[in-house]
């Protein structure tokens, strides 16, 4: 479909949503479901693995708990970021074009891991990290806020405002939900080994 058939264009971050065939937007509904999904799910099957091969790894590469740990310490700014009184958020300004679909940011994102990118320092674990459950713990307690913050946020103020990435740069609110529920699905990607 020509975007020229689509009529005017009033609000970008409202026009592109309802382009048909373009790409579909999830809703704030659809975003609370799948964070707490996916993570809930991530959390449970670290806590199943034998307590024995939580902390095996390949050299290089972090453990169950360690990649546990950094869902927790990824999700966390985004958690108090959601938080932040909305005059505050304008510091990091406003888009100037409509949000990525989850399919084009995740697509990004990969794009950046082939060319080298990596966690920032302050998103690594220690190597020694505090207890599974505790960490698990942490990290439901955090998606469960965040996904409670979504709340005070409307459709459009998802597609608004933004959030520096340190690998990405600036995302939506809406991208850097996309992108936090992508994240603790590409590590679950990387138990497979261990479980």
């Amino acid at each position: 479909m020509a975007l020229s058939n689509c009529g005017p264009v009033k609000s970008a971050a409202r026009s592109w949503n309802q382009i048909p065939g373009l790409f579909k937007l999830m809703s704030i509904a659809e975003l609370q479901q799948k964070l707490i999904t996916r993570h809930q799910d991530f959390t449970d099957r670290i806590l199943g693995i034998p307590q024995a091969r939580l902390v095996q790894a390949d050299p290089g590469k972090w453990n169950a708990i360690q990649l546990m740990d950094h869902i927790r310490i990824s999700v966390k700014p985004v958690r108090l970021a959601l938080q932040l009184p909305k005059f505050v958020l304008r510091v990091f300004g406003k888009a100037n074009r409509p949000s990525r679909s989850y399919e084009a940011l995740v697509e990004r994102y990969q794009t950046k891991l082939r060319e080298g990118g990596k966690a920032p320092g302050r998103f690594v674990p220690s190597a020694q990290s505090a207890s599974p459950e505790r960490i698990a713990r942490e990290l439901i307690d955090l998606v469960k806020g965040l996904s409670q913050s979504l709340e005070s946020f409307t459709e459009t103020e998802l597609d608004t405002y933004l959030l520096p990435h340190p690998l990405l740069g600036k995302l939506t609110l809406r991208e850097m939900i996309y992108f936090t529920i992508y994240h603790v699905g590409h590590h679950e990607q990387q138990l497979k080994p261990i479980a």
